[in-house]
């Protein structure tokens, strides 16, 4: 393959990280070897020291980075919304639709922290932690709000991020719902689970129109 890419410093290291992604996702980390994603993007081995003095280091970036863009595209995100039951909808719709479409980093950011080493890995969890902090704190003011009833929030708040994280697996681009009309179905599964005391809906028409059955609490 014609080295070609290495003369542009700055597109070398989006093309490494973009082809790494792609590898690691469907080899794993331990069978990428970087002679292969030396050879996949178009450069000689040794040019990767110019960006990362191993393969950890590139890992470890590549899974900061998803995480770091997270918290930054939640955070913008969830300034839209006011009330716990707002801000809870939210986030699960900004949850899914962020997540599916970036599966790779999302496959990798499950799969491969094992492969981190220890700071790296400590780095990630904080990161990741924070992430889930956010949704806590929904269901906290929800519950002071009396508009959530819940009676293990740790839990709650666990399972919201795997039911939510689980689409993943599953949803096809050829599926018989949207991307849209999944989240919106779990926005209401989401509510329930809560025991949201009212409902949440979406503007159609010129009008707010229901987005699923009443809940009551439990």
């Amino acid at each position: 393959m014609a080295r070609t890419i290495g003369s542009d410093g700055e597109k070398t290291r989006t093309t490494i990280e973009a082809t790494a992604k792609r590898l690691i996702a469907r080899l794993g980390y331990e069978a990428m070897s970087m002679r292969l994603l030396a050879d996949e993007v178009g450069v000689q081995s040794a040019a990767f020291y110019h960006y990362y003095p191993n393969k950890q280091e590139l890992l470890f970036s590549l899974m900061r980075d998803h995480m770091e863009r997270l918290l930054d595209a939640w955070d913008y995100e969830s300034r839209k919304a006011h009330s716990p039951l707002e801000r809870l909808s939210a986030f699960i719709r900004f949850h899914i639709h962020y997540h599916v479409e970036r599966r790779d980093d999302v496959h990798i950011g499950n799969m491969e922290l094992r492969s981190l080493g220890p700071e790296n890995r400590a780095t990630i969890v904080e990161l990741r932690a924070r992430y889930e902090n956010g949704l806590r704190e929904i269901l906290d003011d929800g519950l002071d709000a009396r508009e959530f009833v819940i009676d293990d929030i740790a839990l709650t708040t666990r399972a919201i991020i795997a039911m939510t994280t689980g689409i993943n697996l599953w949803f096809r681009a050829d599926d018989r719902l949207t991307v849209a009309e999944i989240a919106e179905k779990y926005v209401q599964m989401g509510l329930r689970l809560v025991g949201a005391k009212k409902i949440e809906t979406v503007k159609t028409g010129g009008r707010n129109v229901p987005v699923g059955p009443k809940i009551r609490s439990f």
